[in-house]
C-alpha cells in the first residue's frame, strides 16, 4: 500500500462506510447541554464542558462564595491531584491519586462514601458513571466498578492488554453498556472497550497497527512494536453517526513517553499512523471508520491529545456537525464528523527537512490563527523569548545533536486541558500556555523546559466557522495542564489557575469578574449543578505539577450564591520562570565560584571531577551571594571544552568563551536573580541569587 496523506486515506476509508443510528434504535444526542446534573468529565458526550443552569451570573457573581469545603486524603501526604468531578442526583464522585474514590454530598461536603483500592499511588483524572456503578482505575491496570450508592465494589479486573502499562489516567467514559478506556503509557498503545456489566474486554484498537492491519506498512520495519501513539484523554460521542472519536499520542520508540525515541525519528521512518491522529471507531465495534493525522512522524511529543469537542456549527450558510481536535501544535483542526474531511480548509505545506530524522516531507496546516504563536519570540520582550546560545526554530523544524528551542513547547499550547464550546456565542473557548520547548537527540528529553525561561498563559476565543480568534486574554500562568474551561448560559466561564485561585471571567471578553483563593493550584475543570433548585459550582484543588510551586492538596470545594465559608489562605505561588535544578549554595561555601562544565557534588560540598555537559553542569547551579559580592566563574585546566556564563535576559554579564584553566569575573552591586547558561552547552543553567 503506499504511504499517500492521511486525509487522502482518510476519504478512501469513508467511501466504502455507510453510518446509521445507534444498534438498539436508541439515538441520544451527543451534544445536550449539562443541567442539574455533570454526568461526565466534559459535561456531555460531545465534551463540549458547558452547562445551561444561569442561577449564577454575570450580574450577582458578586454574590457567589464557598457553600463548604472538604479535605479529602487528610493526613495522606496528599500528591498532586489531576481529577474533574462529576456530579451525579446531587452527589459529587471525585478521585484521588492515592487510589481512592469518594461520593460527596454536593449540598452540604459530607462524604457519603470512600472506596480505598489499596493499590498505590496513580495519577488519575476522572472517574465515569452509569448503569448505578461508578467506574474507576487504580494503579496495576485495574479497572474496577462500584456501587453508586454504597460504593462497594461490583467487579474488579486487571486489564491484562500488552500496551498498557502500570496505571491507566485518562477518564473513563462510559455510554450505553460500553466502558471506554485510553492507555496513558506502554509500548503501544490502545484504546479498550470493556462491557459495563462484567468488566470483560468488548473491543480494542491498537494506535500502532500490526502486520496486515491498516496503517503498519506507515512504520519501518517492526518499530511499531514500542511505537507509543498511546490514546490517553477520554473520547467524544456520536451515538447518532455511531461514532466514537478518539484521540492517539505521540509516536516513539520505548516503553514510555520519555526516552530519545519520542524526539529521534531514526529509528521508525514513516507517516507512523495511528500517532497524533484522531481516529473515529464504530461505538460498538472499534472498527476504524475514518483519521485526521495532524501531525506526520512526530519528532517533537507534539501529539495533539485533547478530549475533542463535537459542535454543530454554521459554515457558509450550511449546518455542519463538527469534531474539533488539536491542542499542543496550536493548530486547531475543524473536521466533520461523519467522514473526517476538513470544514475549514487544511492544507499539507513543505516543511524543513532532515534526512537522519527521517522527517516527513509536509505537515497539515489548517485556515485561521493559531492558539499560541508558532515560533519563539526572539525580539526578547515578552513571555516564550528563548534564552541565549540555543538554536531556535519554529514549529515542525526538525533538531539534531544541538538542543532547539522551538515554540508551541510540548508542555505549551492547549495540551489536555479541556476546552469549552457555548452553544449560545458559538464560540470554543481554549486555555493555553507559552511555554517553549528544547529537543535534542542526544539528551533524548522529551519537552525539555529551558531553564530561566519566562512563560505565561493566554485564554482564546474562537469562532469556529472561521478559525479566527475573537478574542483573547493573556494569563499570568500557562493554563494547558488539567486547568479547564466551563462556560455556562449565565454568560460566565470558570477557570482555575496554579496559584490557587479559581476566576469567574465574562464569556464575551475575558474580563475578570470574580476570583476565590482554593489553597492549592486549581489544576481540574470546574463543574456545575443544582440541587433543589440551587446552582452550585464545584472543584478539586489539588495543587499543580509545576516544580518547585504551590503546596498539594485536597481541597474539593463547592460554591452557591451567599456561600460564606472563607476563602483558603494564599499558598506560595509558582515561579514565572522555569526553575532551575538544584538547592542555593552559600557563596563563602563555594568560595564565591561557580565551576563550568561541571556538576555539584552536596555531599562533598564541592565540584565533581568529571567534565558534564549535564543541565546541571554549573557547579553550584544555585549560588547565593550578599550584594556587593565579586563572583568567578571558572574553567577547569582539565576540561575540555570552552564553556561560558551568558546572563541572560538583561545580558549585563557574557564571561568567555573560557579555554581550559581561564576564568572571569563579575560583581554583583543590585539584588536580584541573575540567570545565566553556557555557550558550550546552553541547558547547562546557573543562577546566582544576591541578597
Amino acid at each position: 500500500m503506499t504511504r499517500k496523506s492521511s486525509l487522502a486515506l482518510a476519504l478512501a476509508l469513508t467511501a466504502a462506510w455507510s453510518w446509521g443510528a445507534h444498534a438498539k434504535g436508541k439515538v441520544t444526542e451527543c451534544c445536550e447541554a449539562s443541567g442539574k446534573d455533570f454526568p461526565k468529565v466534559g459535561g456531555n458526550l460531545g465534551n463540549d464542558n458547558y452547562s445551561r443552569l444561569a442561577q449564577i451570573n454575570t450580574s450577582n457573581i458578586a454574590q457567589l462564595g464557598a457553600a463548604w469545603r472538604v479535605s479529602l486524603e487528610p493526613g495522606a501526604a496528599p500528591q498532586f491531584q489531576q481529577s474533574t468531578a462529576v456530579a451525579v442526583d446531587g452527589v459529587v464522585f471525585v478521585e484521588a491519586t492515592q487510589g481512592d474514590v469518594f461520593a460527596v454530598d454536593g449540598k452540604t461536603g459530607a462524604i457519603k462514601w470512600k472506596y480505598a483500592s489499596g493499590y498505590g499511588l496513580s495519577d488519575r483524572r476522572g472517574v465515569a458513571v452509569g448503569e448505578g456503578k461508578v467506574f474507576t482505575a487504580a494503579a496495576g491496570r485495574h479497572v474496577i466498578a462500584l456501587d453508586q450508592q454504597t460504593g462497594k465494589v461490583v467487579w474488579d479486573k486487571v486489564l491484562d492488554e500488552p500496551g498498557i502499562s502500570s496505571q491507566i489516567k485518562p477518564p473513563l467514559t462510559y455510554f450505553d453498556g460500553l466502558l471506554y478506556i485510553g492507555s496513558n503509557d506502554g509500548p503501544r498503545g490502545v484504546a479498550t472497550a470493556l462491557k459495563a456489566e462484567t468488566g470483560d474486554l468488548a473491543w480494542k484498537f491498537y494506535g500502532t497497527p500490526g502486520p496486515g492491519q491498516f496503517g503498519n506498512d506507515t512504520w519501518e520495519g517492526d518499530s511499531w512494536r514500542q511505537g507509543g501513539a498511546t490514546p490517553w484523554m477520554s473520547p467524544a460521542i456520536d451515538p447518532q453517526l455511531g461514532l466514537l472519536y478518539w484521540t492517539f499520542g505521540n509516536a516513539r520508540q520505548g516503553t514510555s513517553g520519555g526516552g530519545d525515541g519520542a524526539v529521534n525519528g531514526a529509528n521508525r521512518g514513516g507517516q507512523n499512523l495511528f500517532g497524533n491522529s484522531l481516529v473515529a471507531l464504530d461505538l460498538k465495534t472499534g472498527k476504524l471508520r475514518w483519521y485526521f493525522q495532524s501531525v506526520h512522524h512526530d519528532i517533537w511529543d507534539m501529539d495533539n491529545v485533547m478530549v475533542p469537542v463535537l459542535a454543530d456549527i454554521t459554515f457558509k450558510g450550511r449546518q455542519r456537525k463538527a469534531v474539533v481536535y488539536g491542542s499542543k501544535t496550536g493548530l486547531t483542526y475543524i473536521l466533520d464528523r461523519k467522514t473526517g474531511a476538513p470544514i475549514v480548509g487544511v492544507t499539507e505545506k513543505p516543511v524543513p527537512q532532515e534526512p537522519s530524522q527521517k522527517t516527513w516531507p509536509t505537515q497539515p496546516y489548517p485556515d485561521g490563527d493559531p492558539v499560541v504563536p508558532l515560533c519563539p519570540d526572539t525580539s526578547g520582550t515578552s513571555a516564550g523569548r528563548p534564552p541565549p546560545n540555543y538554536e531556535v526554530g519554529c514549529l515542525f523544524t526538525p533538531h539534531t545533536d544541538r538542543a532547539l528551542i522551538q515554540s508551541p513547547g510540548t508542555g505549551g499550547a492547549a495540551d489536555w486541558s479541556l476546552q469549552s464550546y457555548d452553544p449560545k456565542t458559538r464560540l470554543l473557548y481554549i486555555p493555553a500556555g507559552i511555554v517553549n520547548s528544547a529537543h535534542s537527540v542526544p539528551t533524548g528529553g522529551v519537552g525539555f523546559r529551558p531553564p530561566g525561561e519566562e512563560r505565561s498563559g493566554v485564554i482564546v476565543a474562537k469562532n469556529l466557522a472561521t478559525n479566527r480568534i475573537v478574542w483573547q486574554r493573556t494569563m499570568p500562568w500557562a493554563l494547558a495542564h488539567g486547568n479547564g474551561i466551563l462556560t455556562t448560559a449565565g454568560g460566565v466561564m470558570f477557570v482555575g489557575q496554579p496559584d490557587g485561585y479559581l476566576l469567574g471571567l465574562d464569556i464575551t471578553d475575558g474580563h475578570e469578574l470574580w476570583r476565590f483563593q482554593t489553597g492549592a493550584g486549581a489544576h481540574t475543570s470546574p463543574i456545575t449543578y443544582s440541587i433543589d433548585g440551587v446552582q452550585y459550582l464545584a472543584v478539586f484543588a489539588g495543587g499543580n505539577g509545576l516544580p518547585y510551586s504551590s503546596p498539594k492538596g485536597d481541597f474539593l470545594w463547592a460554591f452557591r450564591l451567599g456561600g460564606t465559608t472563607p476563602q483558603a489562605a494564599t499558598p506560595p505561588p509558582p515561579p514565572m520562570k522555569q526553575p532551575v535544578v538544584g538547592a542555593p549554595v552559600a557563596g563563602a561555601a563555594a568560595n564565591f565560584t561557580v565551576t563550568l562544565g561541571r556538576t555539584w557534588d552536596p555531599a562533598k560540598g564541592a565540584p565533581r571531577a568529571t567534565e558534564s555537559n549535564s543541565q546541571s553542569a554549573m557547579a553550584p547551579t544555585v549560588m547565593s551571594v550578599p550584594v556587593g559580592s565579586t563572583v568567578t566563574f571558572q574553567n577547569p585546566a582539565d576540561n575540555k571544552q570552552s564553556h561560558c556564563a551568558s546572563q541572560f535576559f538583561e545580558g549585563i554579564f557574557n564571561i568567555g568563551p573560557l579555554k581550559p584553566g581561564e576564568s572571569g569575573s563579575y560583581i554583583f552591586n543590585k539584588k536580584g536573580e541573575y540567570f545565566y547558561n553556557d555557550c558550550a552547552n546552553p541547558q547547562s543553567t546557573g543562577k546566582i541569587i544576591v541578597q
